[in-house]
């Protein structure tokens, strides 16, 4: 199994689609289907019927997931690529852009 470069509280930007530009903090990683959901990003509506938890329903928004692909990870205010080095016995991630270790 491949090392995620995206990792949960990573702030990545939008590189394409419609939120283009746009930055936030990633809140959820699926590594299996290559997807993440980026906070304030990819809003979708979403209609709910009355429940327990939610007595009156009606219309709600959420994050939907983005593709992976369609992120890149921004270290120090630049967006960047992400590689990894073994360092003391241990495979961190490093920002191709400056080198320096991610986390």
């Amino acid at each position: 199994m491949a090392t995620a470069k995206i990792k949960v509280g990573d702030t990545v930007k939008v590189i394409t689609g419609k939120d283009l530009g746009r930055e936030g903090k990633v809140t959820s990683v699926d590594n299996k289907n290559h997807k993440v959901v980026v906070e304030g990003i990819n809003k979708v509506t979403k209609h709910t019927k009355p429940s327990a938890q939610n007595q009156n329903g009606g219309i709600v928004e959420t994050e939907a997931a983005l593709d992976v692909s369609n992120v890149m990870l921004v270290v120090d205010g630049k967006t960047t690529r992400v590689g990894f080095k073994v360092e003391d016995g241990k495979k961190v991630r490093i920002a191709k852009k400056t080198g320096k270790a991610i986390d």
